[in-house]
C-alpha cells in the first residue's frame, strides 16, 4: 500500500500523472460518504481508481447527518424486512471490524411518562425486542450492543439528568451506533482509499460526463483535463440528476439543532421522543463532540434548486423544540439553541406520498451513454452501495479486479481495542483518531485553537498535512465541527487561517 496522507503536494502530483496519461479503470463522480467508499472497494480490489470531488470531501449531505448508525429498526417497523437487516449487517461491520475508533455503542432511553399510553409503550418495547432480533441476526453480539430493557426512574434520570420527574416510570433502553463524527468518517475512508492507490482530487469538477469520459477543471487554476475512463460512476448525491438529467429525484431535508451539553445536564444516552399523534416516529437528543448536544430529526420535502448549504425552517425548529419539550422540566427555547444544520436526502422519486414514506433502498441506475449512478440509501448502508456499484462497474466495463474486500478492511487509525489501549497519546485524540493519535500529537502544538474549545493546533496541522485540509472552511466545518456553532467559528478563526499560512508557506519554501 502507498501513503495515506491527503495533502496540496499529494493533489498536484496526482492531477500531473492524469495529465500525462495515466490510465484509469474506474472514475467515480462525488467525494461524499458513497463516492470514496466506491473508491476504497474499487481501489482494494486492484482498480485502478480516480475519485473528483468539486468542493471538499464531505462537503455534502454527509457532513449533515446525525452521526448515528442505524440498525434499521424504523424500517423493519414499516415491513421493509431486507433494507433492516442489510442496516443491522452493516451496522455490525462498521462497529466490529472497519471503523470501532469511530462507531461506538450509544444507548437510546425512551422515557415512560403518562403521555405514552399502554400502546405506544408496547409498541416501542416490542420495536426494541425486533431490533434484538435483528441484532442477533447480524451476528452483533450482545457484549458490543446490549439487549434491550426496562430501566427504573433513577437510572433513567442518570442518563437524562433534565427529564420530568413527575409521572416518571422508568424508560426503555436499546443500543445503537453512534459515529464521532461524519465527516471525519468519509475523510479517513478517503484516505484508506488512497493507502490502495486510488487518486483522491477535491477542488475538481467534473463535466461533459459520460460512461467513459469527463472533463476535469481544477478549480483552483482553472486548467482543464478531459480523461477517459473504462467506467465512470456519478456518486454526488442530490446532485445525481445534474450529472444525468435522466434522474428524477424527490429530496427530503433533515435538520438538526445545536445545543451546549450543558442545557441537557449531562446527557449519556440519545434521549429518544415520541412524537405526539404519530405512531412509530420520534425525535432524539444525542451528546456529541465539542461538549454538545444534537437535536433532530425533520423529514420534509425540499422541491427547488439543490442548494450547497440547506437551512433549517422556522417550522422544523418549533417542530423539533415542541416535541422534545413533552418530556422535559424546563422547555428549551429558541434561546438555548446555538446553531443548526440540515441536510437533503437523495432519494428516487417513486410517486405520490410523503417523503417520509419513500424507500430508502439504494438504486445503481444505468444511463444510456453508460454511466453509472447509484441513489438513495442512507450512511449506515455505504459500504453496500459501494459494493453494489463497483459490481456494475466491473461488469458493464469488463475490468479484471478481485473480489470486494471492504467487510474486513480497516480505515485508517482502526485497530481493535488492545491496539488503541497502548496507544500512548491524549484519550481525546484517541477518541477522534484511534492508533493515528500519536501522530497527530507530532504534527503540531498542544495549545487550544481557542479558549474553551478542546481542539488543538496539531489537529488542524494534522488536518493540512494528511487530511486534505486546503482552507479554513475545510478546519472548521469538516475536519473538525467547530463550525457548527458560530461564536466557536469566530474564535477559532485566527488558529485556523494561522495553520493554512504555515502549509502555504512550508510549500512555497520546498517548491
Amino acid at each position: 500500500m502507498t501513503d495515506s496522507a491527503l495533502n496540496a503536494a499529494r493533489r498536484t502530483r496526482e492531477l500531473a500523472a492524469l495529465a500525462d496519461g495515466d490510465p484509469i479503470d474506474l472514475l467515480v463522480i462525488g467525494g461524499g460518504v458513497t463516492g470514496v467508499g466506491i473508491a476504497l472497494d474499487a481501489a482494494s480490489r486492484g482498480l485502478r481508481t480516480v475519485l473528483a470531488e468539486k468542493h471538499d470531501l464531505a462537503f455534502g449531505t454527509s457532513r449533515w447527518s446525525s452521526k448515528l448508525v442505524h440498525g434499521g429498526l424504523r424500517y423493519l417497523a414499516s415491513g421493509k424486512v431486507g433494507i433492516a437487516h442489510e442496516s443491522a449487517v452493516e451496522r455490525g461491520i462498521l462497529i466490529r471490524y472497519t471503523a470501532p475508533h469511530l462507531v461506538r455503542p450509544l444507548p437510546q432511553l425512551v422515557p415512560l411518562l403518562p403521555a405514552v399510553g399502554f400502546v405506544e409503550k408496547y409498541l416501542v418495547r416490542a420495536g426494541f425486542v425486533a431490533g434484538d432480533l435483528l441484532r442477533r441476526g447480524a451476528g452483533t453480539p450482545p457484549a458490543l450492543l446490549p439487549r434491550s430493557r426496562k430501566v427504573k426512574a433513577a437510572e433513567a434520570l442518570r442518563s437524562a439528568p433534565t427529564l420530568r420527574r413527575e409521572g416518571l416510570k422508568g424508560g426503555i433502553v436499546a443500543w445503537d451506533g453512534q459515529l464521532v463524527d461524519d465527516a471525519r468518517f468519509v475523510v479517513a475512508i478517503a484516505r484508506t482509499a488512497a493507502a490502495h492507490g486510488a487518486k483522491i482530487l477535491t477542488r475538481v469538477e467534473a463535466t461533459d460526463v459520460t460512461g467513459q469520459s469527463a472533463t476535469l477543471r481544477d478549480t483552483l487554476t482553472g486548467s482543464e483535463l478531459l480523461v477517459r475512463a473504462k467506467t465512470v460512476v456519478n456518486a454526488t448525491g442530490v446532485w445525481a440528476g445534474d450529472i444525468d438529467p435522466s434522474i428524477t429525484l424527490r429530496p427530503s431535508r433533515g435538520t438538526h439543532l445545536v445545543f451546549s451539553s450543558t442545557a441537557f445536564g449531562g446527557l449519556s444516552a440519545s434521549l429518544t421522543v415520541p412524537v405526539p399523534g404519530e405512531t412509530g416516529r420520534f425525535v432524539f437528543a444525542f451528546p456529541a463532540a465539542h461538549g454538545r448536544v444534537y437535536l433532530g430529526l425533520t423529514d420534509e420535502s425540499a422541491p427547488g434548486p439543490i442548494p450547497d448549504v440547506p437551512t433549517a425552517t422556522d417550522e422544523e425548529i418549533d417542530f423539533l423544540l415542541a416535541t422534545i419539550n413533552t418530556v422535559l422540566r424546563e422547555p428549551l427555547t429558541r434561546n438555548d439553541i446555538l446553531g443548526t444544520y440540515a441536510g437533503l436526502r437523495p432519494l428516487l422519486d417513486t410517486g405520490d406520498g410523503s417523503t417520509a414514506d419513500l424507500s430508502r433502498n439504494h438504486a445503481v441506475l444505468r444511463a444510456a451513454n453508460g454511466l453509472i449512478t447509484v441513489v438513495g440509501g442512507k450512511l449506515t448502508t455505504y459500504r453496500k452501495m459501494a459494493e453494489d456499484a463497483v459490481d456494475a462497474a466491473v461488469l458493464d466495463g469488463n475490468l479484471q479486479a478481485g473480489p470486494c474486500r471492504t467487510k474486513q478492511l480497516p480505515l485508517v487509525g482502526a485497530g481493535d481495542a488492545a491496539e488503541r489501549d497502548a496507544v500512548h497519546a491524549p484519550q481525546r485524540l484517541i477518541e477522534r483518531y484511534g492508533t493515528e493519535a500519536p501522530t497527530v500529537a507530532a504534527a503540531g502544538s498542544d495549545e487550544l485553537v481557542a479558549a474553551g474549545l478542546d481542539t488543538t493546533a496539531a489537529e488542524f496541522a494534522f488536518a493540512v498535512s494528511h487530511e486534505g485540509a486546503m482552507t479554513v472552511d475545510d478546519l472548521l466545518d469538516r475536519r473538525t465541527r467547530i463550525g457548527l456553532v458560530a461564536a466557536d467559528r469566530e474564535r477559532a478563526l485566527p488558529a485556523a487561517q494561522a495553520a493554512i499560512a504555515n502549509a502555504d508557506s512550508a510549500t512555497s519554501a520546498t517548491g
